[in-house]
């Protein structure tokens, strides 16, 4: 397993440090700092963390749901995955929708999403007059296979 350093600051003190759930959990769990929030159906809601991190050169953090919430409760990141820079420096806010069809209360540290570190690659792009060909070339949107 590879461990990075990542350095975070509270900005407000009732902020939770993201934490492993299990030994070999991918992500770590972001909590609410807010007070109590309802969410309505339909409804998205900006749920505050109080933290701030300081993600290394050449890392992004990615926020994704966490499953229990969106499978039981409806409620999952609006964007669909966030993504935090490694230049960013403000308050990490996860924008949770709420895609049920019952109200759904968040209360401070409570679980809302998790944060998972990835090296990513900066592409150095080229226009051409062609691209390369393959045997699938433009087919897309179901074209490899029936389902």
């Amino acid at each position: 397993m590879n461990n990075i350093k990542v350095n975070y600051i509270k900005l407000t003190p009732e902020a939770k440090e993201p934490v492993y759930g299990t030994e070999f959990a991918a992500g770590a769990d972001l909590f609410s700092a807010d007070n109590d929030t309802v969410i309505s159906p339909g409804e998205t809601a900006f749920i505050h963390t109080g933290l701030a991190l300081e993600i290394p050169e050449g890392l992004a953090g990615l926020i994704y749901a966490r499953s229990g919430l969106a499978c039981k409760k409806g409620l999952a990141p609006a964007n669909k995955v966030g993504v935090i820079d490694s230049d960013y420096r403000g308050e990490i806010i996860v924008a949770l929708h709420n895609h049920s069809d019952e109200p759904v209360q968040i209360m401070k540290h409570d679980r809302i999403a998790q944060i998972i570190f990835t090296p990513y690659y900066f592409a150095d792009f080229t226009q051409q007059n062609v691209l390369e060909d393959t045997k699938r070339g433009a087919g897309g949107f179901g074209s490899t296979g029936s389902n």
